[in-house]
């Protein structure tokens, strides 16, 4: 049907150039800018097809042309069921990466396996303390005053851990997993909860 409508939309456009070119002067010809012809055909056309409820007549030469638009339906939204889940970690779970020895992420896994934890587990653990601290010992967040790789707050929590809690890294993953544990089960529990409200 639109391609119907693009050649009855053609021959207007013809038939409307065609006879005023015939009809003019070569001088009067120059004078015509071709580019506002065409943007007044087009605005001719726009206003016929505008009106899809009615049918449009375009004659030349005694021919009547009748073209029919018939009106496009209006698509109706189909309304799509989304999954609530409990936590955000359903929606992605950070992939297992194999920490570098000697590292504190290396610390930290080994007390993940101890505490029976999986891989994936760990990369939930990876995933969160990379967000809250970079992994850094002595990262300090001054509006706050959270301190260390799990971010304590206040920083001198850790102290049940062991007295060098402010640069022994061990210490601050024991403290930490202990956190987790009691707060919100496991490191993905951890992970979901800071994907959802910006913190753990």
């Amino acid at each position: 049907m639109s391609v119907f409508a693009l050649f009855a939309v053609a021959a207007f456009g013809v038939a409307y150039i065609g006879p005023l070119s015939a009809s003019t002067t070569q001088a009067e010809a120059a004078e015509l800018d071709p580019l506002s012809l065409y943007a007044g055909t087009i605005a001719d056309a726009q206003s016929y097809l505008a009106r899809s409820d009615q049918s449009v007549s375009l004659g030349r030469d005694g021919m009547v042309y009748t073209v029919y638009v018939a009106p496009k339906p209006t698509p109706t939204p189909t309304p799509t069921a989304v999954e609530e889940s409990s936590t955000a970690s359903a929606a992605w779970t950070p992939p297992f990466v194999s920490p570098d020895p000697g590292t504190a992420q290396a610390v930290a896994y080994s007390m993940v396996q101890e505490r029976g934890w999986g891989d994936e587990e760990f990369a939930c653990l990876v995933a969160l303390w990379s967000k809250e601290s970079g992994w850094r010992v002595n990262a300090y967040n001054s509006g706050s005053g959270a301190y260390g790789i799990p971010q304590a707050l206040p920083g001198n929590k850790m102290a049940s851990a062991g007295a060098d809690w402010e640069t022994n890294p061990a210490t601050q993953v024991a403290w930490g997993l202990g956190y987790i544990s009691g707060r919100y089960g496991t490191p993905c529990g951890a992970w979901g909860h800071s994907q959802s409200s910006g913190w753990y």
